[in-house]
């Protein structure tokens, strides 16, 4: 297979600029995407990159060579092509990023008409053997030139973001001070949108690395990262902030630090925004993924709603929703999608959802999660490389099913126990095992077990820190 080939991944397509990921490639995918979809009219954005104007124009080339209408926002966020696809009168919308990645990486993410995803259960891997062809063949590109236009969307999104969360509508609190909030959008693309957002909201906002700069002097923004969270936690305890927000490079995924500078796992965010859309749409269904659900079953059940699991992964989480026309669903990696925003993760509905939360009750963050950690404390992420994922995480299984009270695949090995429970599932990319144990209410165990079963995989499997 050639190297170009091999950026296509599960979910989207991804690799380092300029090769294997190269302008060619980009060109030839634009063709493949007319060609194979039957795409008439298209929109296309890119993040702060600086190999995103060069993968720009080759796509925009290769759409324009094949027959296809299209339509540039600029520099965004791929949520703002989410918006675009889900409701103007575009076939697919295409997002040119690289997320989290180190800056000498980019991609593409790819939606049909609607904000429907495209991965590779859905035509991801037929645009990958035609693009194939395409750089096979070498063929000279159609003398065809349709329309090509410049869109601009922020406005309406802005005040659709403002509707929809209900932060449009909140006023001065009266005797108290107004919520202090630490923005920091890692000089990603979230930068301009938040301080439009920051200019109609009743709080006091200080803002960190909020120029777009695809360089990243400041690090890659990528706050999973420990070492990525330094920078946002001293500034939140330096201005006495009731909340500190850092984004991602293209902004579908935010995360919170707590009054004290400290940063909150996502997975106790998806209880508190579960429990905060239940409040808008009782009796809602919501999608929770497989890695740690203990909490958010709790959570969801007390506020009346329907817990539903879904396997990982956004287009795996976003069909589960429409199935079940599920309000809300959420990922422990701060994916958070929502039925009104057609079904797709947004990095900005969870971070103005959470701050009227706080406005509105006077409540800390500390307050509203700590309760929430003790009775369910898990062990994050934890990633082991090694040599077959698949024999080792069989033979995870086979020690610990006897004992299980449950036991799914839906994805990877998910196995409950009375008081703990894990789920050990391989990456869609490379040959990494990834770990996530949970217990009720009690740390000694969670240690105990989490040590367990990495020293299974490092006996067994040869199984290194990633």
């Amino acid at each position: 297979m050639r190297a170009e080939l091999l950026c296509f991944k599960a979910y989207d397509i991804r690799g380092r600029f300029p090769f294997p990921l190269t302008a060619e490639m980009a060109r030839a995918l634009g063709r493949a995407v007319v060609e194979e979809l039957g795409v008439r009219k298209a929109v296309v954005g890119r993040d702060a990159r600086l190999s995103g104007p060069e993968l720009e124009s080759a796509l925009l080339a290769g759409l324009n060579e094949a027959g296809a209408e299209t339509s540039t926002i600029g520099q965004c966020g791929t949520e703002e092509i989410y918006y675009a696809a889900a409701r103007g009168t575009f076939d697919v919308g295409v997002m040119i990023t690289g997320s989290h990645n180190p800056a000498d990486e980019n991609g593409f993410k790819l939606v049909r008409g609607g904000a429907l995803p495209i991965s590779g259960d859905s035509g991801l891997y037929a645009l990958r053997e035609r693009v194939g062809r395409l750089l096979e063949e070498g063929r000279a590109p159609a003398p065809v030139k349709p329309a090509r236009h410049s869109l601009e969307t922020r406005p309406d999104y802005i005040r659709w973001l403002l509707e929809f969360s209900g932060a449009g509508e909140l006023k001065p609190r009266a005797g108290r001070r107004p919520l202090r909030i630490v923005a920091d959008p890692g000089n990603g693309c979230a930068g301009p949108v938040v301080a439009a957002l920051a200019e109609r909201l009743p709080f006091e906002f200080v803002f960190l690395h909020m120029e777009p700069d695809g360089s990243f002097p400041n690090g890659v923004p990528n706050p999973l990262l420990p070492e990525r969270r330094a920078a946002t936690a001293a500034a939140v305890r330096e201005a006495g902030a009731d909340l500190g927000v850092a984004w991602d490079g293209d902004f579908d995924r935010c995360f919170f630090y707590d009054g004290d500078g400290e940063f909150v796992e996502g997975y106790y965010c998806v209880g508190l925004l579960a429990r905060e859309v239940l409040r808008r749409a009782p009796a809602g269904k919501i999608v929770h993924d497989t890695r740690v659900y203990w909490n958010t079953r709790d959570v969801v059940q007390a506020a009346g709603g329907t817990p539903i699991m879904g396997k990982t992964g956004h287009a795996f989480m976003k069909e589960r929703m429409r199935a079940e026309d599920a309000v809300y669903g959420g990922e422990m990696s701060a994916h958070h999608y929502f039925r009104e925003f057609a079904y797709c993760d947004s990095g900005m509905i969870p971070w103005l959802l959470t701050a009227g939360l706080l406005h509105r009750s006077g409540a800390s963050l500390a307050e509203l999660v700590r309760e929430r950690m003790a009775a369910y404390p898990c062990s994050g992420e934890i990633n082991r490389r090694v040599e077959d994922a698949a024999a080792l995480m069989e033979q995870v299984r086979q020690r610990y099913a006897g004992g299980a009270v449950y036991e799914d695949r839906l994805d990877g090995v998910n196995l409950e126990f009375p008081d703990w429970r894990f789920n050990l599932r391989m990456s869609n990319t490379e040959p990494l095992l990834r770990l996530n144990v949970e217990t009720r209410g009690d740390r000694a165990l969670l240690e105990d077990r989490t040590g367990e079963i990495l020293r299974f995989l490092e006996e067994r499997g040869g199984a290194v820190p990633a």
